[in-house]
């Protein structure tokens, strides 16, 4: 299967075209004397893919909770297509579908019944069940019962269900959480294609690649807070430095850890390598941050001849959107 990748846009997000479908002002959620989540504000404008990214316990499914009207804000208010999720919530629902992290399907059922059932719910016209189920690549398994899905047919079936109504805006919360490699990749086209047909997606998840890979823009979310909000692009870019070198030093070798009385000199003379524009120690490895990849190897291979010290684990890569995380918070989108 080819990989999920984004196709041109006819109105690209940001241009004089693209108007918020959801306003979120000064969102606050507290449980006894913990804040959640923090008095936040975004808008997600129509016909894109906002992504909600952060760790576990970040405040993302919360949000999205809130902004679908299960859970009343503390503080603050959400619209969804003009309408208020306290105020207004039988509007909201019609406009909206909702992709649970964890969702409870009828296992004797079969796909067809079960979607059909959902359909039922609304007295709104519905799209059609089967090329529905088409679309979902669910076909072949109109006549099999729910219980026989694997994980992957399960959420694609709970996507189905949620947009059986054909609403303007869906939420998927963490929908790849569980599933392999190609399972994942096969949803990720799904959710470009929903997007292609003009519904907005909000998206939380995670998963820095899925991100990067789907979000037309990213929310970072961190212990209830928004730390950063742009293009996956615009992101990376802020770190003012387009490449990393990841190394490691041996643990009998001087330096070869942050907490090491050396390190922070180590730290101040890689610094002057040509074209390093950052120092990070992270999970016992150095990590340089450079807008010129080749001097910048070529000068540190030389350092560590020069000062004797043996690189392990020597690799480069392109900056990601778990740098800017760390540079934000001082700590791992991957952390529990």
């Amino acid at each position: 299967m080819e990989t999920a990748q984004k196709t041109e846009r006819q109105h690209p997000v940001g241009g004089s075209e693209a108007e918020a479908i959801i306003e979120v002002r000064g969102l606050t959620k507290r449980y006894g004397g913990d804040t959640v989540v923090k008095g936040i504000d975004f808008d997600v404008k129509r016909g894109e893919i906002f992504g909600l990214l952060g760790p576990n316990g970040a405040g993302k499914t919360t949000t999205m909770e809130m902004i679908e009207g299960l859970r009343r804000p503390d503080d603050g208010y959400a619209r969804v297509a003009g309408y208020d999720t306290r105020s207004q919530l039988a509007k909201v629902k019609e406009v909206i579908g909702v992709q649970l992290q964890a969702t409870s399907l009828f296992d004797l059922l079969t796909v067809r019944e079960i979607t059909r059932m959902y359909a039922s719910f609304y007295n709104t016209p519905t799209v059609p069940i089967e090329p529905l189920l088409e679309s979902m690549i669910l076909g072949d398994k109109l006549n099999g019962r729910v219980k026989h899905l694997s994980g992957g047919q399960k959420q694609r079936l709970a996507i189905a269900l949620a947009i059986v109504h054909s609403p303007q805006v869906v939420f998927l919360d963490e929908p790849t959480t569980g599933l392999d490699p190609q399972a994942r990749r096969t949803l990720w086209d799904i959710v470009l294609r929903l997007r292609d047909e003009g519904k907005t997606i909000v998206l939380s998840t995670h998963y820095m690649d899925e991100a990067r890979i789907l979000a037309d823009r990213i929310c970072l979310m961190d212990q209830g807070k928004i730390v950063a909000l742009d293009t996956p692009a615009n992101l990376i870019s802020s770190l003012a430095s387009e490449s990393a070198i990841e190394f490691r030093l041996p643990a009998g070798d001087h330096a070869a850890g942050a907490d090491h009385p050396s390190a922070e000199r180590l730290a101040e003379r890689l610094e002057t390598i040509d074209g390093v524009r950052r120092i990070e120690f992270r999970k016992e490895s150095w990590v340089l941050y450079t807008d010129a990849l080749q001097r910048s190897l070529t000068g540190l291979i030389a350092f560590a001849e020069q000062e004797g010290l043996a690189l392990t684990d020597l690799q480069t890569r392109t900056a990601t959107l778990e740098d800017v995380f760390i540079q934000m918070t001082g700590r791992s989108l991957r952390e529990e």
